[in-house]
């Protein structure tokens, strides 16, 4: 029964990786702008957040009633120190990044769908110059220091993994954006677990 509930959660999270990556491609952008016009990237936004809403809600109903896992005090707390590891990176990397753009906000400001709107400088500095994709580390962190509960776990599997394919496409986008410099960039800087010496 578990294992059931289980695989019904992972079809769940399939169902927003699939159309978070149908509206992610072109075919699918171009959709949103003809739906949406220069908000298209609002939309693109409220659509996932929507969707991975309901994933969520849906698997606390399938596995939220299971009971924490019986973990040792030192586990805790070293999975304590993560979530407040997480929460830190993840504060100091949204630094580096435009929330307004991300959302979809600037696009509005600007009239222009977000195809139109010229790319970003590529950003190096910050927590960018330890790792290539700091939000994904601090997201990492987050779920696994939360992975307390059948619930909780399930969520870090599914989400990391979704995550690391995401972020094979994304490097491929940035590359095929910032051509030499990106592959400058990554041949410097590790993608998620930082060097302990700098070289």
């Amino acid at each position: 029964m578990q294992a059931t509930r289980f695989l019904l959660y992972v079809v769940l999270w399939f169902s927003f990786g699939l159309a978070h990556s149908v509206f992610a491609a072109a075919s699918g952008r171009r959709w949103l702008e003809r739906l949406a016009g220069r908000g298209d990237r609002l939309a693109y936004n409220v659509i996932a957040l929507l969707h991975l809403g309901i994933v969520l809600w849906l698997g606390r109903r399938l596995l939220g009633g299971m009971a924490e896992f019986a973990l040792p005090w030192p586990l805790r707390v070293l999975m304590l120190l993560c979530v407040a590891l997480g929460l830190i990176v993840l504060f100091l990397a949204g630094r580096s990044y435009d929330p307004a753009r991300f959302f979809g906000l600037a696009q509005l400001r600007a009239g222009a769908a977000d195809r139109a709107i010229a790319a970003e400088p590529l950003v190096s500095t910050g927590m960018n110059r330890l790792v290539r994709h700091p939000l994904y580390l601090g997201l990492f962190l987050l779920l696994w220091g939360l992975a307390s509960s059948p619930f909780t776990l399930a969520t870090a599997l599914c989400a990391s993994v979704y995550t690391l394919i995401g972020i094979g496409f994304e490097e491929r986008k940035l590359l095929s954006l910032y051509g030499p410099a990106y592959a400058a960039y990554r041949a410097r800087v590790p993608m998620l677990i930082p060097r302990l010496r700098r070289e």
